[in-house]
C-alpha cells in the first residue's frame, strides 16, 4: 500500500500563479493543436492532397490529424517518466517549446504542387512532434494546478488548465475565420499560413509565464520522503491497471465527443450541408466562450458535490444531446447552429472536462501520478480523438449522409464512460489524506 504524508497547503500567491499559468500555457498549446484541426477540416485536403476525390482527401487530411493523437501516448510515457523523476515544471517548459516550433514550421511547408508528396511527409512529421508535446503537456499542467491548490479547491484549480482549451479554440477559430474571408486563391496560397506563423508570439508569451511558476509541492514532498519510483510506467502498469482502464474508459467518450462536435462537425456542416465556414467558426467561438465560464463552475461544483457525480452527469448528457446536436446542425440556420455548439461544447463538454483534472489525478499517488494520468489519458486520446473524425466520416458515408450512426457511436461511448467513472475512486484519494492502494493490494 502506498501512503504519503500530506504536504502543507501552498501560499495563496503560489497556487493562484500556478493555476493561471497552467491555464494560459494550455491555451497556447491548444491553439497550436486546434489550428491544425481546423485547417485539416477546411484546407489541407486542397493543399496537400489535391489529386484525389474530395471526400477521400478530407479523410487523408484527417489521417494526418490523427498522427498527432497516436503520438500522444509516447509523449505521455516519456514526459511522465521525467515529470515523476525530475519535476513537473521543467517538462512543461520543454513541451511548450516542442509544440510551438513544429506549428511555426507547418506554416512554412511548401504545397503539393511545389514538392509533391514530400509536403505530406513533412506535415506528418510536424504533427507527430505536436502529438508528443501535447501528450506530455496535459498531465503536467493539470498536476501543477491541482498539486498547488489547497484542500477544497482542487477541483476549481484543476479546471483552470482544462478551461484553457476554450480560449485556445476561440483564438484558432478567430484566426482561421479571418483568413477564410480572403479570396479562395489567396487563402490557399498564403493566407492559411498566417495563423501557424503567428504561433511564434504565443510561444514567447507562454515561455515567459511558465518560467515564473514554482515546482509542485507534492513532487517536492515526494522527493523529500524518498518515494521516487525507478520506472514509473512499469509501476503504473503493474500495480494500477484498474485505475488506468477506468480513466481510459471515461475519457474515451469525452475526447471523442469533443473532436466529433468541433472537428468532424465542421467538415460535415460545410461539406455535406453546405453551411458556410464563417457560420461554423463563429458557432465554435460561441461554444468555447460559454465553456470558458462554465468549465470552472463545473470544477467548483465538483468540489461541493463530487467530481464523479459531475462527470457522470456529463456522460448522460452525451446520450441525450448527441441526436439533438445533429438535428440543430441540419437546420442549416446560424441561430440553431450556434445553439448546437453552445450545448455541445459549453455545457456537455464542460461537465466532462471541468472536473476531469482533479478526478483523474486522484486515481494515482504522487510518485507515479504524472505517468499514470498521462498514459491513461493519452491512450484514450489516441483511440477517441485521433479516430473520431475518421470514424465519424466513415459512419456518415455508411448512413448515406445521415449522421444517425454517428449519434449511436457517441451514445455507446457515453454509456461506457458512465460505468467507468462509477468504478473510480473518489477525488479524496491521493489528493487528500486518504492513501491510494494499488490494484494488486485490493
Amino acid at each position: 500500500m502506498n501512503t504519503y504524508a500530506k504536504p502543507p497547503n501552498s501560499p495563496s500567491r503560489r497556487y493562484v500563479v500556478a493555476g493561471l499559468a497552467s491555464m494560459m500555457g494550455t491555451t497556447i498549446e491548444w491553439y497550436d493543436f486546434f489550428i491544425y484541426g481546423t485547417a485539416a477540416a477546411l484546407i489541407f485536403n486542397k493543399i496537400f492532397f489535391p489529386t484525389i476525390d474530395p471526400l477521400v482527401g478530407t479523410m487523408a487530411a484527417f489521417a494526418t490529424y490523427a498522427v498527432g493523437f497516436f503520438a500522444r501516448p509516447l509523449g505521455g510515457i516519456v514526459f511522465g517518466h521525467f515529470g515523476d523523476k525530475v519535476g513537473r515544471k521543467s517538462m512543461l517548459l520543454i513541451t511548450l517549446f516542442l509544440m510551438g516550433v513544429p506549428t511555426i514550421l507547418i506554416g512554412l511547408i511548401p504545397s503539393y504542387e511545389s514538392i509533391g508528396y514530400w509536403a505530406a511527409v513533412l506535415l506528418v512529421l510536424m504533427r507527430f512532434l505536436q502529438g508528443i508535446a501535447v501528450g506530455g503537456e496535459w498531465g503536467g499542467a493539470v498536476l501543477m494546478a491541482v498539486e498547488h491548490a489547497p484542500d477544497g479547491k482542487k477541483g476549481l484549480f484543476g479546471s483552470l488548465p482544462q478551461a484553457g482549451v476554450a480560449p485556445g479554440l476561440i483564438l484558432s477559430s478567430l484566426a482561421m475565420g479571418a483568413v477564410a474571408k480572403l479570396p479562395e486563391a489567396d487563402m490557399l496560397s498564403w493566407g492559411w499560413r498566417i495563423p501557424f506563423l503567428a504561433s511564434v508570439v504565443l510561444l514567447a508569451v507562454g515561455w515567459f509565464i511558465r518560467a515564473k511558476v514554482s515546482e509542485s509541492p507534492d513532487f517536492e514532498g515526494m522527493q523529500a520522503r524518498g518515494k521516487e519510483v525507478k520506472l514509473p510506467v512499469v509501476e503504473v502498469i503493474r500495480n494500477y491497471p484498474r485505475e488506468v482502464f477506468t480513466v481510459v474508459g471515461a475519457r474515451l467518450a469525452e475526447v471523442t465527443w469533443f473532436y466529433t462536435v468541433v472537428t468532424f462537425a465542421l467538415a460535415f456542416a460545410t461539406g455535406t450541408l453546405g453551411v458556410s465556414r464563417g457560420v461554423m467558426l463563429e458557432a465554435n467561438i460561441w461554444g468555447a466562450l460559454v465553456a470558458l465560464f462554465v468549465m470552472p463552475i463545473c470544477g467548483l461544483l465538483g468540489d461541493k458535490v463530487g467530481h464523479k457525480a459531475m462527470f457522470m452527469l456529463g456522460t448522460v448528457c452525451i446520450v441525450v444531446c448527441a441526436p439533438i446536436f445533429f438535428q440543430f446542425l441540419q437546420t442549416r440556420e446560424a441561430t440553431w447552429i450556434n445553439i448546437a455548439l453552445i450545448l455541445a461544447v459549453g455545457l456537455v463538454y464542460s461537465l466532462l472536462y471541468g472536473p476531469e483534472g482533479s478526478l483523474f489525478s486522484a486515481q494515482f499517488p504522487p510518485e507515479v501520478r504524472y505517468t499514470g494520468i498521462s498514459l491513461a489519458v493519452q491512450v484514450s486520446g489516441a483511440i477517441g480523438g485521433g479516430l473520431a473524425p475518421i470514424v465519424a466520416t466513415w459512419l456518415l458515408k455508411l448512413g448515406g449522409g445521415d449522421p444517425r450512426y454517428v449519434t449511436w457511436y457517441l451514445s455507446i461511448l457515453g454509456v461506457i464512460a458512465c460505468f467507468s467513472v462509477w468504478r473510480m475512486h473518489g477525488s479524496k484519494r491521493a489528493l487528500g489524506t486518504e492513501p491510494v492502494p494499488s490494484s494488486a493490494s485490493r
